[in-house]
């Protein structure tokens, strides 16, 4: 509790504090804050979820309505979206990606996956989530076709990643023969869990992720609103389905 009061000064811009009232899907509690001008500012008072986990947690909720009878495989190791996951889902599977760590193996207690080649068996799931991630992998359709071979027949992948609102995906950077090509402007985004604290973007998804997910073998892919606004701050969801 103290470590969260302590970010939440660190986070404040005192011109941009407001309060919301929406039930939180996490914790249900009805009081939002808004802490700075930005949607990670944007936090349940009660657990601290921001507006991106709060996002794919209401879809989930809508989406699978018995997580107990469910093997789900969330793409990090910690956070909020895995505080809940755990003890609803029938089993859970996290995992962390560490460059210089063989996929598979675990470090400090932590499994380490590259999602471009998983170690998991094929339908191992049924259920794979993740946040901010996709945007992070050098080859996405890899990624996208790894995630698919590890759900079962009828499994479902739901995740977020920034969408830019425009019709198609603009490719920033690329690796071609282990060499890192930038092909616009660097664009780096905040991870705390990383050595750096920062990411490189390899690209902007536009609404044609849709394509991209059933070009890898999904039988259907759309995007999903959140019941509520959020502050502006409410996240589209990608939910793919095998």
């Amino acid at each position: 509790m103290l470590q969260r009061f302590l970010k939440a000064v660190r986070l404040l811009q005192p011109s941009a504090l407001r309060f919301g009232w929406w039930a939180c899907p996490i914790c249900g509690s009805a009081l939002q804050v808004r802490l700075n001008i930005n949607e990670m500012g944007v936090r349940c008072v009660r657990c601290g979820a921001s507006p991106v986990t709060q996002s794919i947690v209401d879809v989930i909720r809508g989406k699978c309505l018995d997580l107990s009878s469910l093997s789900v495989y969330e793409l990090s190791s910690r956070g909020v979206l895995v505080d809940w996951l755990a003890p609803r889902a029938g089993s859970l599977t996290t995992s962390e990606y560490i460059p210089e760590v063989a996929p598979g193996s675990i470090r400090q207690g932590v499994r380490c996956e590259d999602v471009q080649r998983l170690t998991f068996g094929n339908g191992a799931f049924d259920l794979c989530t993740s946040t901010e991630v996709f945007e992070h992998v050098d080859d996405d359709h890899a990624g996208f076709v790894q995630v698919r071979r590890v759900l079962r027949p009828g499994g479902m992948f739901i995740f977020t990643v920034p969408l830019s609102g425009a019709a198609h995906t603009i490719e920033r950077a690329r690796v071609l023969d282990g060499q890192l090509t930038h092909l616009l402007e660097p664009e780096y985004h905040d991870d705390p869990f990383s050595r750096s604290k920062q990411i490189l973007c390899m690209r902007n998804y536009g609404t044609d992720i849709v394509e991209r997910l059933r070009d890898a073998g999904f039988s259907r892919a759309e995007l999903t609103r959140p019941a509520f606004d959020m502050m502006h701050y409410a996240r589209t969801v990608i939910v793919a389905q095998r």
